[in-house]
């Protein structure tokens, strides 16, 4: 399991102002069990990636933009030590975007 984040917090997905820049990401630790992240990917369709980063369990992305009223996908694609060699998982969440 994953847990989310938001601003570098443990959160459900709270929705996102279109005019915001806000960082949302991942905190692998629980699901990795020990391992740890070699490569980290973001998939998002709507939103502008403005930077992203990671380190050994978690993930992180700074999004800006979005149209008041949508809702959008934002998939965490990450490589990670595995036991039989590297493995790759994926995670979504489901940001709304609304006038805050």
């Amino acid at each position: 399991m994953s847990t989310i984040t938001y601003r570098g917090r443990p959160t459900p997905v709270p929705p996102k102002d279109p005019d915001s820049t806000v960082k949302y990401g991942f905190d692998w630790t629980d699901y990795l069990a020990g391992e740890t992240i070699l490569s980290s990917q973001w998939i998002v369709d709507g939103l502008t990636v403005e930077s992203s980063s990671y380190d050994t369990s978690t993930t992180s992305v700074l999004l800006s933009g979005g149209v008041a009223g949508s809702r959008y996908t934002v998939t965490n694609r990450i490589t990670f030590s595995g036991t039989g060699g590297s493995e790759t998982d994926d995670r979504s969440m489901i940001i709304p975007v609304r006038q805050l």
